[in-house]
């Protein structure tokens, strides 16, 4: 047998097991998703982590409320902001939106527990669409391992 010709068995069971990934809803679907990153992305980025890092008064009021000062600020800002990069970038969107969803749990329960403000839900809602991302990009994961233990 040439490396041309595969048994008609073997052709069926790989096409029934493959996923279709030229049909428009699998398209859109990618289109939808890799929007909804860049979304979350700049939103991270430039709404959530620049006034922390650029020390808006309204964030250094909030810290210094929590009594984390200005330290816990910068690291809360760049913690968002590397999170918002990396869910630009295909090989770190899975993993940077499992942070970003444990940094929002963390926001969620400091919201409940001394905030006490109108937006204690705002990070539960957050991590609705990080999850979605998690999930769906899951195999940039195994890609990422993959790529760490080769050159380890």
């Amino acid at each position: 047998m040439s490396e041309t010709t595969v048994p008609a068995a073997r052709l069926a069971s790989a096409s029934a097991s493959a996923p279709a990934t030229n049909t428009p809803r699998t398209r859109r679907a990618r289109i939808s998703l890799t929007a909804l990153q860049i979304v979350l992305g700049l939103f991270y980025a430039i709404a959530s982590a620049l006034p922390k890092l650029l020390a808006n008064p309204s964030a250094v009021e909030a810290f210094d409320k929590l009594g984390w000062g200005h330290t816990g600020m910068y690291v809360i800002g760049a913690l968002e902001l590397a999170g918002g990069i990396a869910l630009l970038v295909p090989l770190l969107d899975s993993v940077a939106a499992v942070a970003l969803s444990a940094l929002m749990l963390g926001a969620f329960i400091v919201n409940v527990t001394a905030i006490h403000g109108p937006y204690v839900a705002t990070p539960l809602i957050l991590i609705l669409p990080l999850a979605l991302i998690a999930w769906a990009r899951r195999s940039h994961t195994s890609e990422l391992l993959r790529v760490v233990r080769r050159r380890a």
